[in-house]
């Protein structure tokens, strides 16, 4: 089958009579949970976003499908989750039949690209994968855009969009995908000039007061407002280049951040970012929702609002009514998928930082996860060797820590079934799984999960559902 084929023919509907396609700016932070950012009333220091969001929508329950930037990014681009295009192994490349919005973007004219941090979706591993990656021409990715840029520094973020910007010919709209590092681990101390004070930080419930944890996470903030820098120097590039008026600007985290409970869990802070969209014109500014947006929904919702038919295999569901300010009929679920994370073997040591296999499904209130490999002892993603969780492993010999704390990071084997109330427990520390008065509610999301597993060919057995 040809690429055109893989493409279908909704990027070919007669755009040109239209006297004003808007173009579209993706902007991806890394590793950045829900609620830091500023609009969000935590207290950090984001004053671009901020303003930001005050001139568009700001949203407060866009999940992404994986708490992991490789499966997360696949169904951002794909508009279906990472199961369902095989994209389940960390280290694997996209693969070839996937359809992308990009690529239906450039079918209809668009000029496209992506610059900054990796966008991570040509295979990563060591030599062995790289060089059977190269044998079977396996990193179909990057020619499926117009321009590529990969792993620029920081200082270069102008300068690429202006590389991409004078190679863009002047009658074609465009398409550009911006990666940040920030807030990535590892942080940098020296991340901004005046460092949040650790002793003083507003922590969440779900982590443990311990010094080093404060220290992680107050270099953690630090990086998100220097992302907010980059962001305004993103901003700025547009503006001059006299793009602002008629863009599609989206920011959105890619997964959570990498402290407990965050990057590599199926818990909020893994799949909660921030979402903010500005589109001047359309999208009247200071608005904010609550409905469930998923990564899985970029894509269609990117295509519909420039003119496009989804591609028919997408699962997500546009949300552009919801832009316009229109009546919109929000998603009952949202769901989550869990794999492997980067690229090294199993070993008997292996943690769930490395390996884990699990899924969910969340309503506004209630929350389900299954987990497949519950004898894989919990380790945060990244910064299992930070201060921080090394404190929070002292504490937890010494019987220091608080017990919902010590049962939520330290019981082995997990449970299989995890179910909360996250109206009455938002930082999902009470497992409310198997008892009568909440049966009915978690059946049926039992059941709306073993649905989409078997709607996404997911390899994983299903839940019981009694």
């Amino acid at each position: 089958m040809t690429r055109r084929e893989l493409l279908g023919t909704a990027a070919l509907l007669p755009l040109q009579a239209q006297p004003a396609r808007p173009n579209v700016l993706l902007v991806l932070s890394d590793d950045h949970s829900y609620p830091y950012l500023g609009c969000y009333g935590y207290p950090i220091r984001t004053p671009t976003l901020d303003k930001f969001a005050g001139d568009g929508l700001r949203c407060d329950r866009m999940f992404t499908a994986a708490p992991q930037c490789v499966p997360s990014r696949a169904a951002i681009m794909s508009g279906r989750m990472p199961v369902a295009i095989r994209m389940g192994r960390f280290s694997s490349p996209l693969p070839p039949e996937v359809v992308t919005f990009p690529e239906l973007l450039r079918e209809a004219g668009y000029f496209t690209g992506v610059c900054r941090r990796n966008y991570h979706l040509d295979g990563s591993g060591g030599a062995t994968s790289q060089e059977m990656f190269d044998k079977h021409n396996m990193k179909t990715f990057a020619p499926r855009l117009d321009w590529v840029d990969r792993n620029s520094p920081r200082a270069q973020t102008a300068n690429k969009m202006n590389e991409f910007f004078d190679k863009k010919p002047a009658e074609k709209p465009f398409f550009l995908w911006v990666n940040f590092n920030d807030p990535h681990h590892v942080w940098d101390a020296n991340a901004i000039p005046e460092p949040y004070d650790p002793k003083t930080l507003p922590l969440p419930k779900h982590f443990p007061d311990v010094p080093g944890l404060r220290e992680d996470f107050a270099k953690y903030l630090g990086e998100i407002t220097r992302a907010d820098d980059e962001f305004k120097t993103v901003l700025d590039v547009l503006a001059k280049r006299g793009f602002g008026g008629n863009t599609i600007v989206l920011f959105m985290g890619d997964n959570g951040m990498a402290l407990p409970h965050g990057k590599g869990s199926l818990y909020d802070p893994g799949l909660n970012v921030p979402f903010l969209v500005r589109w001047p014109g359309v999208v009247n500014g200071g608005r904010a929702t609550t409905e469930l947006l998923s990564g899985e929904d970029i894509a269609p919702t990117v295509l519909d609002a420039v003119g496009l038919t989804p591609h028919k295999q997408m699962s997500g569901r546009s949300f552009l009514p919801l832009l316009r300010g229109q009546r919109y009929e929000g998603r009952r679920y949202i769901f989550g998928q869990r794999g492997p994370h980067g690229s090294a073997p199993m070993t008997a040591s292996t943690r769930s930082s490395t390996f884990d296999l699990s899924r969910c499904v969340r309503t506004p209130r209630w929350k389900l996860i299954y987990n497949c490999t519950p004898q894989m002892e919990y380790s945060p993603v990244d910064s299992a060797n930070d201060p921080g969780w090394k404190q929070v492993k002292e504490a937890h010999a010494a019987g220091k820590l608080p017990a919902a704390l010590d049962k939520a990071y330290f019981t082995l084997p997990r449970p299989v079934l995890e179910f909360f109330d996250l109206d009455n427990d938002p930082s999902e520390l009470n497992n409310l799984a198997g008892k009568p008065e909440h049966a009915a509610m978690q059946l049926e999301l039992t059941r709306a999960l073993q649905e989409k597993m078997i709607l996404d060919y997911d390899f994983l057995p299903l839940p019981l559902a009694n």
